[in-house]
């Protein structure tokens, strides 16, 4: 029986990062055309240590925190108009006086993974929604624990992690995994098959990436390109639990007007429903009625 070979993406990002948040496109088209075929593993690359020390030349970002906040709600709006995913300037307080590091959403992934490896995707993306679209202060420790709460997590053994310093050892050695690979910007990924190996620095559109992958596999790896309709949207929502237009566009290959005619359908039956998030808006299915979920042990009526 032949064993099937796996490509692993290492990607080095930050929870705040704006086109690590321009990314998820891509790399959610990824999880879904090549399935297990392809292993995405995230690696927290610590995006700012102290942002009073800290300057991005090219976006006039860095020094004083309040001024700081200013300066990058308005890098990513830039940013979203033009990777698509939403984002949130009102109330954007990503840094205040007690706030000065992105170091505490890096840590509380970590926790994440170490309290159920399952749930660490799951809890960076929400991490990102609220960051981003939301302008929740993320970098607050009981917004961090709020947010676990929201994916299922046990909040217990989350807290412990974050509290023991497990959760921030494990970040650790992330930042020095960043170093041996010579990151210095996010998004960067590292893809290996087998002996074959290359880095990426910057965001990559979807042909980018499928091309290097199909070149670093010679092919061994099977794309399987999902059905473009109203029954692969509503799978795919269900799996994901909430997407941004650009993502449906993006991993189905629907124009923006045949997209909206497939989620009017959806909505009117009742299956999903809009979400407004920022200048934008994501759409997630509708809970299949009265219950508890067993996950987030949260029941509706």
């Amino acid at each position: 029986m032949e064993i099937q070979q796996t490509l692993e993406i290492l990607a080095f990002t930050d929870p705040v990062c704006t086109w690590c948040w321009g990314a998820e496109p891509v790399l959610r088209k990824l999880q879904v055309g090549y399935g297990d075929q392809v292993r995405i593993r995230p690696v927290m690359g610590g995006l700012v240590e102290d942002i009073r020390a800290f300057y991005d030349s090219a976006n006039a970002i860095g020094g004083d925190p309040e001024r700081s906040n200013a300066q990058i709600a308005s890098h990513w709006l830039e940013a979203s108009q033009r990777h698509g995913m939403p984002v949130r300037t009102e109330g954007f307080r990503l840094f205040t006086a007690e706030v000065v590091s992105t170091y505490p959403q890096n840590i509380a992934v970590k926790a994440a993974e170490l309290t159920a490896p399952a749930l660490g995707g799951s809890y960076l993306r929400r991490l990102r929604e609220a960051s981003a679209a939301e302008a929740r202060e993320t970098g607050r420790r009981e917004v961090l624990i709020e947010l676990a709460g929201d994916v299922g997590l046990d909040l217990a053994t989350f807290i412990g992690h974050l509290t023991d310093g497990s959760a921030e050892h494990a970040f650790r050695a992330d930042l020095e995994l960043t170093r041996q690979f010579g990151v210095r910007g996010f998004p960067t990924f590292g893809l290996r098959f087998g002996e074959r190996a290359l880095v990426l620095r910057g965001y990559q559109n979807f042909q980018a990436m499928q091309a290097v992958i199909e070149t670093l596999s010679e092919g061994a790896l099977q794309w399987r390109a999902p059905m473009p309709d109203a029954a692969g949207l509503l799978g795919f929502l269900r799996t994901f639990g909430r997407a941004a237009p650009v993502e449906l566009t993006t991993v189905f290959d629907l124009s923006p007007a045949d997209l909206e005619r497939l989620l009017a359908g959806l909505e009117a039956a009742g299956d999903i429903r809009r979400v407004a998030a920022g200048q934008g808006c994501f759409w997630e299915p509708m809970a299949a009625g009265p219950g508890c979920d067993s996950v987030t042990g949260l029941c509706a009526t």
